[in-house]
């Protein structure tokens, strides 16, 4: 087991919205990046994805439905349903890939 200042992986990160995998618990990975405030296109994934945000607010919009994700909120973005990051997301966010085992 590693212990991991979340803030530190994050900050050392080379840009924002590029995760790093910090290690698996069974088949999920779990990934640390840092948010600034650009959009992200619309992702979808084949698996649940828990996102975590330790710092900071993630802007969601899932099916025209916008969240405002804050500091120690979790949303889980369900499989097979597309997700966009909304500018104005900052801070550190932590990635759970939820494959199903």
């Amino acid at each position: 087991m590693s212990l991991y200042d979340l803030r530190t992986e994050a900050h050392a990160l080379p840009e924002a919205w590029r995760s790093q995998i910090l290690g698996r618990v069974d088949t999920a990975n779990l990934k640390v990046l840092r948010m600034d405030e650009c959009p992200v296109i619309e992702e979808v994934h084949e698996y649940d994805e828990g996102l975590l945000v330790i710092d900071g607010r993630l802007e969601l919009s899932v099916k025209g439905k916008k969240f405002s994700v804050t500091s120690g909120q979790l949303y889980v973005a369900k499989a097979g349903v597309p997700h966009t990051v909304e500018a104005g997301s900052f801070g550190i966010l932590v990635i759970i890939d939820l494959p199903e085992s």
